[in-house]
């Protein structure tokens, strides 16, 4: 009786009796990367939830911020740290401060995107993703990080890398861009190998995605090819995707983020969860900022010789509200902060034209004024990275944007 081909249907069908994992592979999981042409790096970071800028850039010499905050001793051994006689950074950055007395950190405060009063998570983080001044162009498909790329010559796959197991919609678009995420290892045995190639050998596009599959895989470290057992593949790809749901994945995506930029990857973009923090938000903001200055020092580590070529630029949807609620969080609000790291990045300073914390002075009498679109300062590191043109990025990266002055944010 003759035997009917294996189509590329029915092999992946059959992938977990081989030991692949179709949901855990890297052809399915995202994390984005790109190269490009020259030797500087961005990083960008998305942290999801809404950051509470003054909670972690402290206005402490704002006369009214202490009734604001309450009456809890604001710079001290233990506590948050100063930086200028005016802000103090939160107690858990305080790892950080090695970088800022190298000019290598640095913050700016009272940004926001254009996104107002509805306060919806999922809708702030499309607009600040899309880079669009409204919703009705903020829903679009692409990113503004994708659409720079597509102003640069010279790109592929590898100049872009989108990490981790979110959709990273700033790097979507046109561009060519690769993905990667730290629980998508993909262990094949040697015979599911050699049938993979053979069923995809006739299809040019799936057999380069099975090209590149491999080669991201095997780019973490960890070998594509086992000699285990199929059952034994199989159980350890499932412990792996067991231990991802359960957090501490940050330091393995700042290892391959690393790796990838010290090659040819001249641009990665992931995101931190974590910053919703509407009840006790003393812990949940000390439990996030710490993960963020780990995955920090994580990429100078990793990055070497290249930081100083690096500039990494962490971003949120919104602020949160002046006032505490009454279980002692914060609820969205509008203006927040935005933290740079890197060689690259002009330190040492909180970029800001300060609104002030007087009731008249806030938005709508609760939330910290935007001083300025958060998008310019982005835009800003861009023109000088990569020296993107100041008429591509009002028109085509950022629409609608007017740049205004440059805050010289990069050396």
């Amino acid at each position: 009786m003759s035997q009917r081909p294996l189509t590329r249907r029915a092999f992946l069908t059959r992938s977990a009796a081989l030991g692949c994992s179709a949901a855990a592979s890297p052809l399915l999981t995202p994390m984005t990367f790109a190269a490009a042409p020259g030797d500087n790096r961005l990083i960008v970071i998305i942290l999801r939830g809404g950051m509470d800028g003054i909670g972690v850039v402290r206005p402490y010499g704002d006369p009214a911020y202490r009734a604001l905050r309450g009456h809890h001793p604001m710079v001290s051994d233990t506590g948050p740290v100063d930086l200028d006689g005016f802000f103090a950074i939160h107690p858990a950055l305080r790892p950080l401060m090695p970088l800022w007395h190298a000019e290598q950190l640095g913050f700016v405060h009272a940004v926001s995107t254009p996104y107002r009063d509805k306060r919806s998570h999922f809708d702030g983080q499309d607009l600040l993703e899309a880079g669009t001044p409204d919703l009705a162009q903020g829903l679009a498909r692409d990113g503004w990080l994708n659409r720079m790329m597509t102003t640069m010559p010279g790109l592929t796959t590898r100049s872009a890398f989108a990490i981790g197991r979110d959709n990273m919609a700033v790097l979507s678009g046109s561009a060519p861009v690769s993905n990667w995420s730290p629980d998508s290892d993909l262990q094949l045995s040697p015979q599911a190998m050699l049938l993979a190639e053979m069923v995809m050998a006739e299809d040019p596009l799936f057999s380069a995605a099975l090209k590149e599959a491999y080669g991201l895989a095997g780019s973490d470290g960890d070998p594509v090819r086992s000699l285990a057992s199929e059952s034994e593949i199989l159980a350890e790809m499932q412990q792996n995707m067991l231990a991802a749901t359960r957090g501490g994945t940050e330091t393995k995506i700042a290892e391959f983020a690393a790796q990838q930029l010290r090659g040819a990857t001249r641009i990665a973009s992931f995101s931190l969860n974590g910053w919703d923090t509407h009840a006790q938000q003393y812990k949940g903001l000390n439990k996030a900022l710490g993960r963020l200055a780990q995955v920090i020092l994580e990429l100078k580590s990793g990055l070497g010789p290249v930081w100083d070529k690096t500039a990494i630029v962490a971003m949120t949807e919104f602020g949160r509200t002046v006032r505490l609620n009454g279980s002692n969080g914060t609820d969205h609000g509008t203006a927040g902060a935005m933290i740079m790291a890197g060689g690259a990045i002009r330190g040492g300073r909180v970029v800001t034209d300060w609104p002030g914390l007087e009731e008249s002075a806030l938005y709508k009498r609760r939330d910290l004024m935007p001083t300025r679109d958060v998008r310019a300062h982005a835009g800003w590191l861009m023109r000088e990275l990569f020296g993107t043109s100041v008429s591509d990025l009002e028109s085509i990266i950022f629409p609608g944007l007017e740049m205004g002055s440059n805050p010289h944010l990069v050396l």
